[in-house]
């Protein structure tokens, strides 16, 4: 719980999920896509860690800065994956990881990323 104190929304979305019952005053509070995430039961807590589903796979909900450009760069700058296409790149990063708006994120480092430019 500690790391997603630093964003209210996930804070939010851990107290409706640590919870047995519904609450609409927390719900209320929600905004997209975390709204829809739990509407959904996209989103579910093992040993107190935030993960999303998305069909048949489930990804850590991470929300630090510093973890978030740490994931884009595995996927997508390491030596090993040679800076794969947006699309492979997609695949890779939703297989690990899932914050708010990470699509849009990826397609931004992608787009300033000088070698994938070229």
């Amino acid at each position: 719980m500690k790391t997603y104190t630093k964003n209210k929304q996930c804070v939010i979305l851990f107290q409706l999920l640590q919870q047995n019952y519904r609450s609409p005053e927390l719900e209320s509070k929600l905004e997209e896509p975390c709204l829809r995430d739990y509407k959904y039961n996209k989103s579910f807590l093992i040993d107190g860690l935030l993960y999303h589903r998305e069909k048949q796979t489930s990804s850590l909900t991470i929300i630090d800065a510093y973890c978030i450009s740490f994931i884009l760069q595995e996927c997508h700058d390491c030596p090993y994956m040679r800076h794969m296409s947006e699309d492979r790149t997609k695949e890779r990063v939703a297989s690990t990881a899932w914050w708010p708006k990470w699509e849009q994120e990826l397609s931004e480092y992608i787009n300033t990323c000088g070698r994938f430019q070229k």
